[in-house]
């Protein structure tokens, strides 16, 4: 009988928990202020970890906080192995999350969508 949770589920949540508060105490690049991991993705194996994050505010481009992370993902890696009592700490290699990004360019499709029009002929309207 398969276990409800995955161990590589759970050690995905574990490292989500613990690399968001290394970020923020730990990294001193001020690319990554304002970085939020919003989900870690964990192979079966063990072996690596594909780790999603947003940036709140936007105020340094993507491209350059994934730079950033994945710079100093070998710093990140050493740190959790000292943290967490696992055999072997993931690969870590970060990717920025659009998902929040689309569900703002859909939300405001719905609205712009929503709007009302006034179709009936009369040009006073």
């Amino acid at each position: 009988m398969p276990r409800e949770y995955e161990r590589s589920s759970r050690i995905a949540g574990q490292l989500q928990r613990e690399l968001s508060e290394l970020i923020r105490r730990q990294v001193k690049d001020p690319r990554v202020h304002g970085v939020t991991v919003t989900r870690v993705e964990v192979s079966h194996d063990l072996s690596h970890a594909k780790v999603l994050v947003s940036v709140l505010g936007a105020d340094a481009p993507q491209p350059e906080v994934t730079a950033a992370l994945n710079h100093a993902a070998g710093f990140l890696r050493h740190a959790l192995g000292r943290m967490l009592k696992l055999r072997g700490v993931p690969e870590l290699r970060f990717q920025y999350d659009e998902t929040l990004d689309r569900a703002a360019h859909l939300s405001a499709l719905i609205a712009k969508a929503n709007v009302p029009t006034h179709d009936d002929g009369d040009p006073s309207a």
